[in-house]
């Protein structure tokens, strides 16, 4: 059976993909959360000489994942409803983002959503995701009232740490975008929160290495398209010397944590993508990529993110740690969303169109109250 230009095995790898670079980054962080502000010395301490080698207790138990998955699931959110209001005459994917960010912001607080609202979805039902897991600040400042932060006006401009890139691999996910829409889409997103350009375009590289992975392509391929990508974008140099300095080290020394290390001096989100970026290339499998990715003294949860997300977009959902997905925290949430994420994208029109049920899909992701929902 062919939908559209979707034919049943294309589905199938898409969606593996999907599931793949939505769970794998939440294994990451998952993974990384135990380390989180600990130096390389005080992890081997905690740990042993190796490090951390398969996952510990971190907020209670094992498995348990950070505000970057929790951000990342709301992206999701926002991308769905965007792309069913997209024939409506009101399609504006950064607000519908934005949007979704504020819903997030929601659970961070002491009162929550407001239940009387509408347009709260499925999504923010999930008690799970109402815990505080370190929220970055100028996520917390940023989502924190309905003024959209742009790239002329971005929100908090000093602001350069990972968390907006940590929360972008969803925007690599829009196969059927072009590359450079991509990188628009998720610097645009990005800036809603953190304002540097290291920051914004961080975040955009990443999306774009993701959409390339999803759509195919080898990891140095998709490196090589968001570098042409970066070189056109004012303040690209800090980004773009990062991620040549993660190719070179591919081949300059072992593996290991000081190399990993050395790719990351400082917490910036150019030096967090690096180390990620370096971890996946050199990855012997995704387990071996993501031990390296966190066993350092850097921002653990965040390379261990983004290095899950680039794994998982390339190897698919069959290649995940089983025994680590096993224990993953909103497991079956992220599954749901990761499939009704792919099913909106592959027959969008075939569940919100005149043919389909669509109030029940509309119910999930329903519109804002300044947008028209679909006609049914």
């Amino acid at each position: 059976m062919v939908t559209g230009l979707w034919g049943r095995v294309e589905q199938q790898d898409f969606r593996s993909r999907v599931r793949g670079a939505l769970l794998g980054s939440a294994i990451g962080d998952a993974l990384g959360a135990p380390l989180a502000g600990l130096t390389l010395d005080a992890l081997r301490e905690a740990h042993g000489p190796h490090g951390l080698t398969e996952p510990a207790p971190a907020h209670g138990r094992r498995g348990t994942v950070t505000a970057a998955t929790q951000l990342t699931l709301f992206t999701v959110d926002g991308l769905i409803r965007a792309h069913v209001r997209r024939d409506t005459g009101a399609w504006h994917p950064p607000t519908d983002v934005h949007r979704a960010y504020r819903r997030w912001a929601a659970t961070q607080s002491d009162w929550g959503p407001d239940e009387r609202r509408k347009d709260n979805g499925w999504l923010a039902q999930q008690e799970w995701l109402y815990a505080r897991r370190g929220p970055d600040r100028a996520c917390l400042t940023g989502f924190a009232d309905e003024a959209l932060g742009t790239l002329d006006h971005p929100k908090n401009p000093t602001a350069c740490g990972a968390a907006a890139a940590t929360r972008s691999a969803p925007f690599g996910l829009l196969v059927g975008w072009e590359p450079a829409l991509v990188l628009q889409l998720a610097v645009e997103c990005a800036a809603q929160s953190h304002g540097h350009p290291n920051a914004y375009l961080s975040a955009g590289a990443f999306a774009v290495i993701v959409h390339g992975l999803t759509r195919g392509d080898s990891l140095d391929s998709a490196v090589q398209r968001a570098l042409g990508l970066l070189g056109a974008r004012p303040g690209h140099q800090p980004v773009t010397d990062a991620l040549q300095r993660a190719l070179s080290a591919v081949t300059a020394a072992p593996p290991g944590p000081e190399t990993v290390e050395a790719l990351a001096p400082t917490p910036g989100a150019e030096d967090v993508l690096a180390t990620a970026l370096y971890c996946a290339l050199v990855a012997e499998d995704i387990a071996h990529g993501l031990r390296l990715a966190v066993n350092h003294g850097g921002d653990s949860p965040a390379t261990g993110a983004l290095c899950g997300a680039l794994l998982g977009a390339l190897h698919g959902e069959t290649a995940l740690p089983a025994a680590w997905l096993a224990e993953l925290e909103g497991r079956a949430t992220l599954l749901e969303l990761a499939d009704d994420f792919a099913l909106e994208m592959t027959q969008g029109p075939t569940l919100h169109g005149p043919a389909a049920a669509g109030p029940g899909w509309l119910a999930r992701y329903p519109a804002h109250p300044a947008h028209p929902a679909p006609t049914i």
